[in-house]
């Protein structure tokens, strides 16, 4: 039989299923057990959007250098269902491995000479251990896990401890699921040589580290920068991050005395109510904050110009998916940007960040509730479904206690009493922001909420020089928050050996945001493996910093990689710097998927006009109009 190379915690492995049949409890058994082993590892859940029936693929990717980007060599395929036989052994790396049931016989004409197909009888198993025909269903999944632990040398042990945590309250599914482990276990054992050429083995690189998904990372961090309340309503992929909120509320934000609850989750009759009991509860003095995806952002504009041109707080979470209309509710894109930049009709803009890793995600929550109330506007952290429902290794989460929130010019009685009189839009700061008061604090304070045109002093107007005075502030204020966003990464080590001529300047650059970061950073390395050596920015928040436009223009070709069909980054940038057209080039990747490296690099490769694994010394002959890599 042909064998793979041999490879200790360095290979891809994907596991084919139908939706609904219950994979994930073992697929995540699997990801779980390799993390705890030390090992870098990454997951990444590819569903449908239906309830049940669709196929669904969950990849796995062991890598000792921590790399997590999506993988597109697969050394081993677990193939559980029959509709995508044909496309998941294709799919395998030669010399590589196809895991199947047995059961029943594998069709010939989907077989291939460079793969060792390893037949495991899991139905069989299953109909002889166990009498209900769904529990038959469900304990086939964990009988593949046993024999992929045996296969992978997974250390068994570490399994039986994730399903004590798991199942140890509840005796009869414990016992079951132990039964179906050791099933599938033995079978491999027995009957296979153990371990494969593909292998684990124990590692110390998970020490400082957390498995955690973006989506729950982001409702801890909400729940530590101190709002209190949130307003939602349902929708792929988002729900998870206010189910993870109203959870962390339930255990933590109870009055220890009373037992009463100090927070308010509401689930609204749609995302317009949603989001203007955000607006409310910002406007009464509470951080406030809703949580959706595209469409929501879509139905929402119209509150969002209010709260934009009313000065009022407020704090969203978009978890991107693919548009347009319903889409594709399971599939990742990065398509909502320039809609969440611009959102509402008028001259608006919005502060945005760009986490690229649960990590961030909890940090910049926090962030975004600090930046609403400085800035008196609404903050849209922009995730994205392979961040938000993907789990992710990350630094353990750090927390500094001595923490004030940032609560922005809210005028206190004292202050309110000293005033002859208060004007809401009048006396802006250095950052052109204008005290605030709240409602109940003092008749003194009181004042008109307007979302009509208004002069400074928040009267009603439709006298121009007035109107366009407190609209030019507003421009004025988002521009000043650019010093406040999260600056971006940039990285040139890489590129002391692809100086361009004359200046000293690096010939290109690969500039992204958000859940791309992985796999540019990986592609620069493979790219100057072949010679080719470029810089790094990851742009983390709009408005743009000062450090973005010089990093621009100091190189000749920009590469813009991002996830969206219409170049939203790019088209950003163009409009807020003053970088030339013709240094942004685009690298386009929007089909739903996860990115991988190798599409970066092919991408690169193909819009410089260098055939695949052709060396590169220099990078002269940039073409001027790109032809991006779309996928």
């Amino acid at each position: 039989m042909p064998e793979a190379n041999s490879r200790v915690n360095d290979f891809a492995f994907k596991l084919a299923n139908v939706n609904g049949t219950g994979s994930a409890s073992a697929n995540g058994l699997l990801m779980q057990a390799i993390f705890r082993m030390g090992i870098p590892v990454s997951g990444k859940n590819l569903f449908p959007s239906n309830i049940q029936g669709l196929p669904t693929w969950y990849e796995i990717r062991v890598n000792k250098d921590g790399r997590t980007s999506r993988a597109l060599d697969y050394d081993l395929i677990v193939a559980m269902n029959a509709q995508t036989y044909a496309r998941d052994i294709q799919e395998v790396r030669a010399g590589g491995y196809l895991l199947f049931d047995s059961s029943w016989p594998l069709d010939k004409g989907v077989q291939r000479p460079d793969v060792t197909f390893l037949g495991v009888p899991l139905a069989q198993l299953c109909v002889e251990h166990f009498r209900e025909p769904r529990e038959r269903i469900l304990m086939k999944n964990i009988a593949y896990a046993g024999s992929l632990i045996a296969l992978l040398d997974i250390e068994m042990s570490v399994v039986e401890e994730l399903l004590q945590e798991t199942y140890g309250k509840k005796k009869a599914l414990l016992e079951s699921n132990q039964k179906a482990l050791k099933l599938g276990y033995d079978f491999a054992k027995q009957n296979f040589e153990c371990p494969l050429a593909l292998r684990v083995q124990k590692m110390n690189a998970n020490g400082d580290k957390i498995l955690i998904d973006g989506n729950t990372a982001t409702a801890l961090g909400a729940l530590y920068a101190g709002c209190t309340v949130a307003a939602w309503y349902p929708i792929t992929p988002a729900t998870s991050v206010m189910e993870s909120f109203k959870s962390l509320c339930e255990r933590y934000r109870k009055d220890p005395k009373t037992g009463k609850n100090n927070f308010a989750i509401l689930q609204a009759e749609d995302e317009l109510a949603a989001i203007g009991i955000v607006i409310g509860a910002g406007w009464a003095g509470a951080r406030a904050f809703t949580s959706t995806a595209g469409p929501g952002i879509s139905l929402m504009n119209e509150f969002l110009g209010l709260a934009y041109y009313a000065e009022i707080p407020a704090v969203l979470v978009d978890v991107q998916r693919v548009g347009p209309s319903t889409g594709m509710p399971t599939r990742t894109q990065q398509a909502d940007l320039l809609l969440c930049a611009y959102a509402s009709h008028g001259d608006t803009k919005h502060i945005l960040l760009f986490p690229a890793h649960p990590a961030e995600c909890f940090e910049f929550a926090v962030t975004s509730f600090d930046l609403a109330e400085k800035f008196q506007t609404p903050v849209i952290l922009m995730s994205d479904l392979d961040i938000g429902m993907n789990d992710w290794v990350v630094p353990r989460l750090t927390w500094d206690d001595s923490y004030k929130p940032e609560r922005g010019r809210v005028l206190s009685p004292e202050q309110i009493e000293k005033l002859g009189h208060f004007h809401r839009y009048a006396d802006e700061d250095e950052y052109f922001v204008t005290p605030r008061t709240l409602p109940g604090v003092s008749a003194k304070g009181a004042f008109l909420t307007r979302g009509s045109g208004h002069n400074r002093l928040g009267g009603y107007t439709e006298l121009p020089d007035e109107y366009q005075a407190v609209v030019d502030r507003l421009a004025e204020k988002h521009r000043a928050a650019a010093r406040f966003i999260p600056p971006p990464v940039i990285d040139s080590s890489r590129s002391s050996k692809g100086k361009g001529k004359g200046k000293g300047r690096t010939s290109f650059s690969l500039v992204t945001l958000g859940g791309c970061d992985a796999a540019v950073r990986e592609a620069l390395d493979l790219l100057g493996q072949r010679g080719i050596h470029g810089d790094y920015m990851r742009i983390r928040g709009f408005p743009f910093g000062a450090e973005v436009e010089a990093f621009l223009n100091v190189h000749d070709f920009n590469y813009i990689v991002e996830q969206n069909r219409d170049h939203q980054l790019k088209s950003l940038i163009t409009l807020e710097t003053g970088v030339p057209k013709e240094k942004l080039k685009s690298l386009l990747f929007y089909a739903g998927f996860p990115l991988s490296a190798g599409q970066v690099v092919e991408g690169l490769l193909s819009a410089m006009g260098k055939p695949d694994g052709e060396p590169t010394r220099g990078l002269g002959g940039m073409p001027e109009a790109l032809s991006g890599a779309e996928g």
